[in-house]
């Protein structure tokens, strides 16, 4: 059952969604004058019958205050048991989430307690030995405390899983299936997500009865106060990019998400060494440490925080500028979590995205996922960012001499008037303030490149000739495999262990995911050539070769594919190769198998031998395999010759031997 309905009605007051005085005196003094889509949604079915509850909103919503005060409403003050328990993926979250529900609580005093790891739990133990009404906790510490039988869900009324989605990618299922399955079957679970992959619904099915779904539209998963941009920049400079954003903002306010831990210690760093007020934060800072860190970023000591996806969950401040994505989200639920963080509580914000040339397939499919057309803009030039700076050095002059806020240094300006003339006073008084700010030579110069979309990729693949693979049978499993036709598969080049072939740039993705799905062990099947760039389609030769010719134009295509790889091709074929000599001294070494021999040239003979052990062969097998055999009366699908055939280029083809 899915409900959307109350969601569009913007003129819905709290009263009329039944909450009662109590807790309209607390959303009064909270604020709040209207209820945002997704507490139109949640706070009439909590209060209503006791259906099973499955919301989906992004982060910062208001889905704290969705379930908070509909709960607050429902329960009984000193109950003397547990009564809800609140599940959230992080220790921030956890706090973020009991603040919220005290600062209702002022009249009702339902007693709320947070228990997460990185704390003493000697005093968790204390304040769930007093009693408690509600507890909000992250999984691994509520699963110790039921463990150490300190917190029984035996008797528990609600429980709220925010953020579900983001649990399970941090791997709490197992931990989450053991909390419920200590708990009374007559629970009511409401369960919030940003996004609703499949392992929700398997949740759902597993551990929900009958969910009533409560979906905030489509188009109000990225809330349209997020202005979202992007700027092509390489690798090389996006952190030269990340600096002028932040200058030409008079009031930068932000968080910069990378993918790892390492780059968010370079780039905090290198932001502190060029005097931003920046921090950094992943999960190798100890609990005391990111409680400090939080405190000044919330208090805008520090304006910009550099931090990890995980990390960065729980982090609840309504007022961010911007949010940045200095690298691409893995997938399309990061970023929806990630640019949730702008544009809240009425408050435009900007998500900002940079792109290497490396990322544009994945951006792609990313905007399919999420249906948001992302806009394209240009990075402000050196000149502009110091126009703007000019101008704010101006406009609060202005607003100092509106004050007279200048009366203390008049005196002191009276005498400097006398040692130097008015223009060089000001000049110097502006080089001693601003330093290097207003010279456009800091900031360097960021090249521009160019993508070409209706372009092709070369993809270097980890099969060839000794996989039983020629020109003709490469061309056959992209077809089949990838659904690519004749004309996208262009410059097929087979060696003995590998092969390269050229696809167009916007399929190529898909056909490397497709490929891989077949391997096995850790060895790709396809990868897309270090360093490669879309190429340019090649225009179609005018001469349509005839059947008789094709097998003598692979043949060719195979002896000559030395001599005609590319720069990017050798380095590929040269590291897979290198890759299988260690392999092979390292087996000899071991004494498993004796040293590889040593030969001038490949032998041209096929042999039976699979030198590659991550390909699938089974999908060969299943079936038979009907290629090279003989169809008596087709042109082009003849049975291999004998050895010493001549070819139409006066060659010899190998047999077999």
């Amino acid at each position: 059952m899915e409900q959307e309905n109350s969601a569009n009605e913007p003129n819905l007051t709290f009263a009329e969604l039944g909450l009662d005085a109590q807790m309209l005196r607390a959303v009064e003094a909270k604020g709040f004058e209207r209820p945002s889509p997704i507490q139109r949604l949640t706070i009439p079915a909590l209060l209503g019958e006791g259906a099973d509850l499955i919301a989906q909103a992004q982060t910062g919503t208001g889905k704290t205050a969705a379930f908070g005060l509909p709960l607050l409403q429902l329960l009984t003050p000193k109950a003397g048991r547990v009564q809800a328990i609140i599940l959230v993926p992080t220790r921030e979250l956890a706090l973020q989430v009991t603040e919220e529900l005290i600062s209702f609580n002022h009249e009702k005093r339902v007693s709320v307690t947070a228990i997460y790891g990185g704390a003493s739990i000697g005093e968790q133990l204390r304040r769930l030995s007093r009693g408690v009404d509600i507890v909000v906790g992250t999984p691994g510490r509520v699963l110790d405390h039921i463990g150490r039988g300190s917190l029984d869900l035996s008797a528990i009324s609600y429980m709220v899983l925010d953020e579900a989605d983001e649990m399970l990618n941090m791997g709490f299922i197992e931990d989450i299936e053991a909390i419920m399955a200590t708990m009374n079957e007559e629970r009511r679970v409401l369960l919030f997500s940003a996004t609703m992959p499949e392992r929700i619904v398997r949740l759902s099915q597993s551990y929900m009865r009958e969910p009533q779904m409560l979906r905030v539209e489509a188009q109000q998963l990225t809330t349209d106060l997020t202005d979202q941009i992007y700027f092509e920049v390489r690798e090389s400079d996006k952190f030269d990019a990340l600096t002028r954003i932040v200058d030409v903002e008079a009031e930068f306010y932000g968080i910069v998400f990378c993918r790892t831990k390492v780059a968010v210690d370079e780039i905090a760093n290198r932001l502190q060494e060029r005097g931003y007020a920046a921090e950094g934060l992943h999960g190798d800072v100890s609990q005391a440490q990111r409680e400090k860190i939080l405190r000044r970023f919330k208090a805008r000591q520090a304006n910009i925080l550099v931090a990890t996806d995980v990390a960065a969950r729980g982090i609840d401040i309504v007022n961010l500028t911007h949010v940045i994505n200095y690298s691409l989200p893995q997938d399309s639920e990061s970023y929806v979590h990630r640019i949730g963080r702008t544009g809240r509580a009425g408050n435009a914000g900007t998500a900002i995205t940079f792109l290497s040339p490396a990322e544009f397939r994945q951006f792609g499919y990313l905007k399919r996922d999420i249906k948001v057309d992302i806009k394209r803009e240009e990075l402000p030039s050196p000149q502009d960012i110091v126009a703007m700076k000019r101008k704010r050095i101006k406009d609060e002059m202005a607003d100092v001499v509106e004050s007279e806020n200048y009366v203390t240094y008049t005196d002191m300006a009276i005498e400097l008037m006398g040692d130097y003339t008015p223009e060089v006073a000001m000049a110097a008084l502006l080089r001693m303030a601003f330093k290097n700010e207003l010279d456009e030579k800091q900031y360097p110069e960021i090249r521009s490149f160019a993508v070409d979309r209706r372009g092709t990729v070369r993809l270097f693949l980890s099969i060839g000739r000794k996989d039983g693979f020629d020109g003709r049978k490469l061309v056959g499993l992209l077809k089949r495999e990838c659904d690519l036709r004749d004309k996208h598969i262009s410059d097929v080049k087979v060696a003995d262990c590998y092969s390269f072939v050229t696809v167009p740039f916007t399929d190529a993705e898909e056909v490397v995911r497709r490929l891989n799905k077949l391997r096995k062990g850790k060895r790709p099947v396809a990868e897309i050539t270090e360093g490669a760039r879309p190429e340019k389609a090649q225009k179609p030769r005018r001469e349509r070769p005839t059947r008789e010719e094709r097998p003598a134009r692979e043949v060719r295509d195979v002896r000559s594919a030395r001599e005609e790889r590319t720069p990017a091709e050798r380095a590929a074929a040269e590291a897979f190769v290198a890759k299988r000599e260690q392999a092979a001294r390292e087996q000899a070494e071991r004494g498993q198998a004796e040293r590889p021999k040593r030969t001038s040239a490949p032998r041209p003979q096929r042999t039976t031998e699979r030198s590659n052990d991550t390909f699938d062969w089974s999908y060969f097998e299943r079936g038979g395999n009907s290629w090279g055999t003989e169809r008596h009366g087709s042109r082009g699908k003849s049975a291999k010759p004998s050895r010493g055939t001549k070819t139409a280029k006066g060659g010899k083809k190998g047999g077999r031997r």
